[in-house]
């Protein structure tokens, strides 16, 4: 054997060494945390506290800390402290991450896959919870918060933390691979179009243009894909929404996070175990038509709600603004199609189309790009019906050349179709100036 091979091989014993010492290491750290966390709770159950205030349990802690982690180092200890008490007190391994402002969705796979986004990547943690029955007693605290209910009977449950973060968990039987929950995070101080124009997620001009469409009361959908940030766009072109008009939102779970004074929130609601009690969001949109609303906002439309939507846009109710799932504007007339047809209502296509052409003005496709970054990808107006097609055409658009910059960024530029858009006129008459200049 050479020198090379000899050392070669010396340094894969030292890294395998290495690792051992490190594995032995953790499974020290874990075998003196799971003793302490047991003594925790015999300490809790033999002092008869049933639900006991956070000041005794990290007291309780620290003491059993001291009492059976003489070998544990300080910095171990205060781990240890921090992570029993999340576990009686909190979200178990879920409450670093629900501090930390930077972590936009957290993904927990079975009890050991535990994964993040950060900045438009998915990475994976080394956060994990005991067992599966670790992570059910969690998803039953988050949900039974807000007096929901999740077990074999209703595998599936969405909900909402306090800090407004959405939640959605799915247990077995349905999943396969253990309990799995989702929480989807937002901002607890609201994302402005300044900060979108500093991300490049749009252009000055697209804002502007927007601003203008907003405040000169345009029919809006912004269509996009799962996590692509429509309901960041929605509360952003919703900000331009001025303080003198009465606003009712209407969400699943609300995310919304406007500003303005005078608003109403309403909130879907599911049926409970006797299958009775549900408001859905059909209910809250004819509902929200009398309650004589300036502007009507839904979180996002679809079901059948999307044709009381339409009404509401044709008769009156200017200026509403709503989401939807599609990946094109195209694709979105399509979704609203069968979203319309799901009401029951048994109307013709054509008239389907026509109440369509006649209700939104815009459509904002927003994506998620493979690089990571979210993108108005198109402004596209509705311009009304070419014999049975719904016709419409861009103002803007993103356009990139696929190569990468040396950020690993896709490199491209948003574009100006050079279109003076019809809807233009309807803007000036509601008292709000346009300027050329946005469409050269």
């Amino acid at each position: 054997m050479g020198l090379l091979d000899r050392l070669e091989k010396n340094k894969d014993l030292q890294d395998n060494n290495g690792t051992e010492r490190e594995n032995e290491e953790v499974t020290r750290f874990l075998a003196n945390k799971d003793r302490i966390h047991d003594s925790v709770i015999e300490e809790i159950n033999s002092k008869n506290q049933a639900e006991p205030d956070g000041a005794f349990v990290r007291e309780t802690i620290e003491e059993q800390t001291e009492k059976f982690g003489a070998s544990l180092s300080a910095t171990e200890k205060k781990k240890i402290v921090s992570d029993i008490y999340n576990d009686i007190m909190g979200y178990g391994p879920l409450e670093e991450l629900l501090q930390d402002p930077k972590v936009s969705e957290i993904m927990v796979n079975g009890y050991d896959k535990v994964f993040i986004e950060q900045k438009g990547r998915l990475v994976l943690t080394d956060l994990k919870f005991r067992d599966n029955a670790h992570l059910l007693n969690v998803i039953d605290r988050i949900v039974s918060s807000i007096g929901r209910h999740i077990d074999e009977a209703s595998p599936m449950v969405d909900a909402r933390l306090a800090d407004g973060s959405r939640v959605n968990a799915v247990i077995p039987p349905i999943s396969l691979v253990g309990p799995v929950l989702t929480i989807r995070r937002f901002s607890k101080t609201p994302i402005t179009y300044n900060q979108l124009i500093e991300w490049g997620s749009i252009s000055p001009k697209m804002v502007s243009f927007l601003q203008a469409c907003v405040a000169g009361k345009l029919n809006i959908v912004v269509a996009g894909g799962t996590g692509s940030g429509k309901t960041t766009l929605l509360n952003v072109l919703s900000s331009f929404i001025s303080e003198d008009e009465r606003i009712v939102t209407i969400e699943d779970a609300a995310e919304l996070q406007l500003q303005q004074t005078h608003l109403v929130t309403l909130e879907s609601r599911p049926s409970n175990l006797e299958g009775k009690g549900q408001v859905s969001i059909r209910d809250l949109v004819k509902n929200a038509l009398r309650m004589r609303p300036d502007r009507i906002i839904v979180g996002e439309v679809r079901s059948g709600e999307a044709l009381d939507m339409l009404q509401a846009m044709n008769t009156g109710h200017d200026g509403s603004l709503t989401t939807t799932h599609a990946n094109s504007p195209r694709d979105t007339f399509s979704r609203l199609e069968t979203m319309v047809l799901m009401s029951g209502m048994e109307l013709p296509i054509i008239a389907i189309r026509d109440q369509i052409s006649s209700a939104i003005d815009i459509v904002v496709q927003q994506s998620r790009l493979r690089d990571g970054t979210r993108k108005v990808v198109n402004i596209t107006e509705v311009t009304g019906m070419e014999g049975d097609i719904i016709s419409a055409q861009d103002i803007f658009r993103y356009e990139t050349t696929g190569e990468l910059d040396n950020n690993g960024k896709f490199k491209g530029a948003f574009r100006a179709t050079g279109v003076r858009p019809k809807c233009v006129e309807k803007i000036i008459q509601n008292g709000v100036p346009v300027y050329d200049e946005w469409f050269r």
